[in-house]
C-alpha cells in the first residue's frame, strides 16, 4: 500500500513543477506553536483536539489561528481513520496578502483523513491522506469589515513523515528522535480558477518522548504557498521560513 502513496506524491510534485514559472516571491519569517491532544475513549475510538498558533515575524504578528477537533477510529494496528471540523482565522501578513481585501478572514472546514503507520527496523514511516471541504470567507465590497460571502473549495493533502530514534533501537520512553516530513496540498473543484497546486510544507524536527503521555518537537519549517490570484499577470509565491514547536498530549 505504501507504494501507491509514494506514486501519488510524485504525481502531485510533477503537477506543481508544471505550474506557471512567472512569479513574484514574497519572503516571510514564521513561527508555529502547536498543541495536539488525543483522549482515548475505547480501544477503537478516541477524540482529537489541536490548536495551532501561527505567527509572522517569528512571533510578532498574526499569520493564522487554527482550531481542529475530530474523532479517530482505529481500523487496525497500522491504520487510523479520522473525521472532524476546523475553524481558522487568517490574518493579513507579508507584503502581499492572501486576499486582495487585505483583511482578516474566517474559514470553516470539514475534513476526513487516513493515517497509515509502518516500521522498517528503527525507521518509523507515516502516511497521511486528507480531504478537506473548505468554506472561505471573502469580502465583496472594499468598505465592509465583515465577510459577506463564502467560497467553497475542495482540497487534498498528502504527507509523508519519517522518524527514527537517536541512540536507541526504538522510540520508547525518555528517547530523543529525529523526524522529517513533507506535505503537499492540491485544490480541486469548480471554484479553483488560478492554481491547482496550493502549497507545500517541509519540516525537519528534533523530538523528545518523555513517556506515552507526552512528546515535544522543535525544528525548522519551510512553507511555500501559491496564492489564488495574480498581480499584473504574475503568480504570487510565498516563501515562509522559520521554526515549529509541537506538543503532544495523550490521555
Amino acid at each position: 500500500m505504501q507504494k501507491y502513496f509514494i506514486v501519488f506524491y510524485f504525481v502531485i510534485v510533477v503537477l506543481a513543477v508544471k505550474s506557471q514559472n512567472t512569479r513574484i516571491i514574497d519572503y516571510n519569517s514564521i513561527g508555529w506553536y502547536n498543541a495536539f491532544v488525543t483522549k482515548k475513549i475505547t480501544d477503537k475510538w478516541s477524540a482529537h483536539l489541536e490548536y495551532q498558533w501561527r505567527r509572522d515575524g517569528f512571533i510578532l504578528h498574526g499569520q493564522q489561528s487554527l482550531l481542529r477537533v475530530g474523532i479517530n477510529y482505529k481500523v487496525n494496528q497500522k491504520l487510523t481513520a479520522r473525521i472532524g471540523y476546523g475553524w481558522i482565522e487568517t490574518y493579513p501578513y507579508g507584503s502581499i496578502n492572501l486576499q486582495a481585501a487585505g483583511k482578516t478572514f474566517t474559514e470553516h472546514r470539514a475534513f476526513q483523513a487516513l493515517l497509515l503507520n509502518d516500521q522498517m527496523g528503527a525507521l518509523e514511516i507515516q502516511h497521511r491522506l486528507m480531504l478537506e471541504q473548505r468554506w472561505i470567507g471573502r469580502y465583496t465590497k472594499p468598505d465592509i469589515n465583515v465577510e459577506d460571502d463564502y467560497v467553497y473549495v475542495n482540497r487534498m493533502r498528502y504527507m509523508l513523515r519519517l522518524q527514527m530514534p537517536l541512540g536507541k533501537k526504538l522510540i520508547e520512553d525518555k528517547t530523543f528522535y529525529a523526524a522529517v516530513y513533507d506535505e503537499i496540498f492540491v485544490q480541486f473543484g469548480e471554484n479553483v480558477q488560478e492554481n491547482i497546486f496550493d502549497q507545500n510544507r517541509l519540516g525537519v524536527l528534533l523530538g523528545y518522548k518523555l513517556n506515552k503521555y507526552f512528546k515535544l518537537e522543535l525544528g525548522y519549517l519551510n512553507q511555500s504557498v501559491l496564492l489564488g490570484r495574480e498581480i499584473k499577470g504574475n503568480n504570487i509565491l510565498q516563501k515562509n521560513n522559520g521554526f515549529i514547536l509541537n506538543t503532544y498530549l495523550n490521555f
